[in-house]
């Protein structure tokens, strides 16, 4: 039986405090009456009789005296049901697109639960992006988190919403795919953007959109990746799709959760955030994966964007210990024209060397991948030389690796927004690049490699004949 309580003996900010309450729980769902309208919160601490519970939609209208409170014996829950794809969710995963209730299959806490190491099956499939520098150099796997590393004013939403229109599981394959995107505290001018790409490009019919807005309450924000999570783990596990997640902006998450914890007067870590940063990412992350029996994936994309561009920052620093490599976007590519401006260098995919080659994308795929790397590394090595003596008096082979850099970023790196590669298309496009190298420096290809797929170009193509 569900007891009504009369009365708080508090009120801070977004958090209220009632007394003399028994048999509740951690996280338990609290609904809240006041005026004729209701609230919802949940439940933060507990210390004997008394209850600290965070109200979503604010407190600005509570008084201590006439709020009525009643704890709901659950945490909160999220309806299920295959009805879910093609809707657009607020940040609680309320629908706000006019079309109406989800009819539920099923309930299920947006917590979620953490999958057992044990039955947790080893990711080796790809998920085909589109773009050329993340599925050639850095590729996706199914049941990986690979996060997205940008920074303020970089064109990390347009990416994201390229990787939504565009990701699939390669050409020929008939499982079943979608995508799970959720905006936490976007603008709404951000938001209007994504509704608007993902509606006109058709993506919104297979995909399950969750909102956040900038003005929405701070609270809200910590429950949007949990229940995008929670919808993605039900279409993996008991619809049996491969879903991938797209959550942006992390950031904005962890910002959240400093803003809160500040608000409960805990003792801050690194730059204000709470100690327990690293559980609570790590918390959202490690729910992407494989299960054995089940025919389903759940791949993630967290975007972030770091403060000051600083890798370092503790929100991209755990983050980087917790996922399976980067992607990094520079300022300094994106200042030359070059979009998306994803730097090669310092991305990388750890599980992308289980993903790729014979099987699964081209035999000669790994080989070109480290042979572009190298190539690229060296090109950054003659661009210092070249601002110390001048171009001018650089040898014909450093002339030749300046313009194999220029070509790579011109062609290879930079992309349209609607231009959608397919994994072929990138693997051929780079061989075509290494062809403006003499084949003598490509020494991270196989000879078979080479001869088969090596087409010199302009000069290099001379001195072959030669």
């Amino acid at each position: 039986m569900q007891i009504e309580y009369l009365g708080l003996s508090e009120i801070n900010g977004s958090f209220v405090v009632l007394e003399n309450i028994e048999g509740i729980g951690y996280e338990e769902l609290v609904k809240f009456k006041i005026g004729g309208k209701q609230k919802t919160g949940r439940v933060l601490e507990i210390d004997g009789n008394k209850a600290v519970v965070q109200v979503f939609e604010g407190t600005d209208d509570f008084s201590l005296s006439n709020t009525s409170a009643v704890f709901t014996g659950k945490p909160m829950e999220i309806r299920l049901s295959e009805e879910i794809l093609g809707r657009i969710f607020d940040g609680a995963g309320r629908p706000i697109d006019g079309l109406g209730e989800i009819y539920p299959e099923k309930y299920a806490d947006v917590n979620g639960k953490p999958i057992n190491p044990v039955s947790r099956v080893y990711p080796r499939n790809f998920i085909q992006t589109g773009v050329s520098s993340i599925d050639g150099l850095a590729t996706l796997i199914r049941g990986q988190k690979l996060p997205i590393f940008s920074g303020n004013g970089l064109p990390h939403d347009q990416l994201a919403a390229q990787i939504v229109r565009q990701a699939s599981l390669g050409e020929g394959n008939d499982e079943k795919f979608a995508i799970v995107f959720a905006a936490m505290g976007v603008k709404h001018d951000v938001a209007d953007f994504f509704r608007r790409e993902f509606e006109n490009s058709g993506a919104i019919g297979r995909a399950v959109m969750f909102l956040n807005l900038a003005n929405d309450p701070v609270v809200e924000r910590i429950i949007t990746p949990r229940a995008a999570l929670t919808v993605a783990e039900y279409l993996a596990y008991e619809k049996d799709m491969n879903v991938l997640v797209v959550l942006t902006d992390m950031t904005s998450y962890a910002e959240a959760l400093r803003e809160i914890s500040s608000s409960k007067g805990e003792i801050p870590s690194r730059k204000g955030y709470p100690g327990y940063l690293y559980s609570e990412l790590a918390s959202l992350y490690e729910r992407a994966g494989i299960v054995a029996g089940s025919k389903g994936s759940v791949t993630q994309v967290p975007i972030l964007t770091m403060p000051n561009d600083d890798i370092t920052h503790p929100v991209p620093d755990l983050t980087g210990y917790i996922t399976e490599g980067q992607i990094v976007l520079e300022r300094s590519l994106y200042q030359k024209g070059i979009n998306p401006p994803v730097n090669v260098l310092p991305s990388l995919s750890r599980l992308m060397k289980d993903g790729i080659g014979e099987g699964y994308t081209r035999e000669d795929h790994p080989d070109l991948a480290n042979q572009i790397f190298s190539s690229y590394a060296h090109v950054n090595d003659v661009r210092a030389l070249a601002s110390v003596i001048g171009e001018d008096e650089l040898s014909s082979l450093d002339k030749a690796y300046m313009e194999f850099g220029k070509i790579f970023e011109a062609r290879y790196l930079n992309q349209g927004p609607y231009e959608n590669r397919s994994i072929m298309e990138t693997i051929n496009l780079g061989w075509e690049i290494l062809g403006y190298l003499p084949k003598v420096e490509l020494d991270r290809v196989r000879t078979e490699y080479l001869d088969k797929y090596y087409v010199p170009h302009g000069k290099q193509k001379d001195e072959e004949d030669k």
